[in-house]
């Protein structure tokens, strides 16, 4: 049992650094599945961490989360982002699966309240942001399934600080996405910032949900 842990403590120090690393990628002159592989190695990494420290249904589901992630992030770049956007939307359900599992004991009306708000205006804005006005109701309907996923997370009980964060970067990071599909197009920064907050913010949500599994058992 102990080998096992520290074997995870180094896939997820390994996952940092691809994660971290591939920005470096960008100005480099890949092949196309070189480029594939250091994308998805992050997440698939943050994979392979939580099923080595998987002891129960829930930890294989964040297990699943994860690997349709790294799934979605190479089919983004090898066919394309409506064939991402499935695998990243079947992780989201899944994730949504797990949340609900773990809700809280006890919703406040103020939870309720950021939940509706948090999907609705995530729908409105991604709907809003692309230039093209026929990519619209696509990025409204697949951010819906995103933002379930985020104030699923929210009413959780696995830690805010870790798990709901991680889950309001994704969000962020994708309506970045459709941003630079509109407004912030010319914006030097944003592709940055879109790895960055999902990159990290899919760190917090597997950390978070791993470390609040294995305490509870």
């Amino acid at each position: 049992m102990a080998e096992q842990r520290a074997l995870a403590g180094l896939v997820l120090a390994a996952s940092l650094v691809a994660g971290i690393s591939y920005v470096a990628s960008w100005q480099m002159d890949l092949p196309p599945l070189a480029a594939m592989a250091w994308k998805g190695a992050g997440v698939a990494l943050l994979a392979a961490y939580a099923g080595l420290r998987a002891r129960s249904a829930d930890g294989w589901l964040i297990c699943a989360v994860m690997a349709f992630g790294a799934l979605g992030d190479v089919l983004l770049e090898a066919a394309g982002l409506t064939v991402g956007a499935v695998a990243f939307l079947i992780g989201h359900l899944i994730a949504i699966g797990l949340y609900w599992r773990n809700r809280r004991p006890r919703i406040t009306g103020a939870d309720k309240l950021l939940a509706a708000a948090l999907i609705a205006g995530t729908a409105g804005l991604a709907w809003l942001l692309p230039a093209d006005r026929s990519l619209g109701a696509a990025a409204a309907l697949y951010s819906l399934g995103l933002a379930t996923m985020a104030s699923a997370a929210w009413i959780s009980r696995f830690p805010r600080a870790l798990v709901g964060l991680g889950a309001l970067m994704f969000v962020v990071s994708d309506l970045l996405i459709f941003a630079r599909a509109g407004p912030l197009a010319q914006a030097a920064w944003v592709g940055l910032a879109i790895w960055g907050l999902y990159y990290f913010g899919q760190a917090l949500i597997c950390f978070g949900v791993v470390r609040a599994l294995s305490r509870r058992a």
